[in-house]
């Protein structure tokens, strides 16, 4: 019971952690500086909240180990997630989750891919020779070159965020 209860506090503080973030950017936008920073402040804290439920639930183990599990979730979100999720938006005619849901799709196959690259250097000891990452903000669309318009969603290249 303990384990249920420790993967929904983990869900629920995730969840917490990502809709403060998008709450603390909508304030910024609207000009409200001390409430986007009041968010993200305690997003931070939620962050924290859930890495420690997920420690207690010793779920983190090798780099290795972890890129599997990492593979293993992209891979189910590509093959059975995100085609059944957007087969019933579309069924309800809900072009905006159609939309977020394709977008998700084929970013998550990128996602899987870079994850087993990523893997394949750490089981030959060494890392993954990725030198920049960048996301387009839109889409999540995920590449090592910066496009001039992203493949998925056709953003403009001002749009990728730099990691």
């Amino acid at each position: 019971m303990t384990k249920k209860f420790l993967n929904e506090a983990f869900a629920g503080e995730s969840q917490a952690h990502i809709r403060y973030l998008i709450f603390s950017e909508k304030a910024k936008e609207e000009g409200f500086e001390n409430v986007a920073r009041l968010f993200k402040a305690i997003a931070f804290a939620e962050f924290v909240h859930a890495r420690n439920h997920f420690e207690a639930l010793n779920e983190i183990e090798s780099s290795s180990e972890n890129l599997q599990k990492a593979i293993n979730g992209e891979t189910y979100e590509v093959e059975e997630m995100y085609p059944s999720f957007k087969a019933v938006a579309e069924l309800q005619n809900e072009k905006r989750a159609v939309r977020s849901m394709r977008f998700a799709l084929e970013a998550e196959k990128i996602h899987a891919s870079l994850y087993t690259k990523a893997k394949q250097a750490v089981e030959e000891g060494r890392d993954v020779d990725i030198d920049r990452i960048y996301i387009c903000e839109v889409c999540g669309y995920t590449t090592e070159n910066k496009p001039v318009r992203c493949p998925i969603c056709g953003a403009g290249s001002e749009r990728f965020r730099e990691f």
